[in-house]
């Protein structure tokens, strides 16, 4: 199976237009295009994640004017998308289908494929507790690195085509329950990234 985008090249910058963020404030936030090939014969539904790996893990660091994150700081993952039941005869998922601009306290319904649902992404543990953005982020919110980090930040769009037509997770689930829920059950996966910053030192 081949996962590819005409937003971004593999490897790539990723455009601000699909990003949370830039150097200005929020920004477009539209999910990238993606389309898909090659697809396993038993392919009953496809599960689309998108997670960042290079994300801090000293929360302190972020966004200080001060201070740099430095290249070599432990990192963790922030999921950035999550979207399960994807039909089965789906090929593509145009840009700015499913997000297209940012919302605060996140997105009640994210609009996408008929019949997919889409779990929590990060920003819901992030913005946890700040009474402007907290909420319950769902869907497809892009790329927001901290302006001070010292690492480029990958992200990663993986798509996985399963046998069953029905994941089982309910509600607000995340990718960890997703990836849980579709063990045994994947016939093929294929992935792609793009990279962004808003350190000007990277750009």
């Amino acid at each position: 199976m081949k996962l590819d985008s005409q937003s971004f090249q593999n490897g790539q910058p990723i455009p601000a237009e699909f990003a949370a963020g830039d150097a200005n404030g929020f920004a477009g936030n539209r999910n990238p295009q993606l389309s898909w090939r090659e697809v396993p014969e038993g392919t009953r539904s496809f599960v689309l994640l998108c997670v960042d790996p290079d994300v801090p893990t000293v929360p302190e660091l972020v966004g200080r004017e001060d201070v740099s994150i430095p290249l070599d700081q432990v990192r963790g993952e922030f999921v950035h998308w999550v979207m399960v039941d994807i039909p089965a005869e789906l090929r593509e998922i145009a840009a700015g289908s499913c997000s297209d601009g940012f919302t605060a306290h996140g997105k009640a319904q994210p609009a996408g494929p008929a019949g997919a649902r889409q779990g929590l992404n990060d920003y819901t543990g992030w913005f946890a507790g700040d009474a402007q953005m907290g909420g319950t982020y769902r869907g497809y919110d892009g790329p927001y690195p901290p302006f001070n980090d010292e690492r480029l930040h990958r992200y990663f769009f993986r798509l996985f085509a399963l046998d069953l037509p029905r994941l089982p997770v309910e509600g607000d689930f995340s990718a960890a329950d997703a990836l849980r829920a579709m063990q045994g059950h994947v016939l093929a996966e294929a992935a792609l990234h793009g990279t962004y910053t808003l350190n000007p030192a990277l750009g």
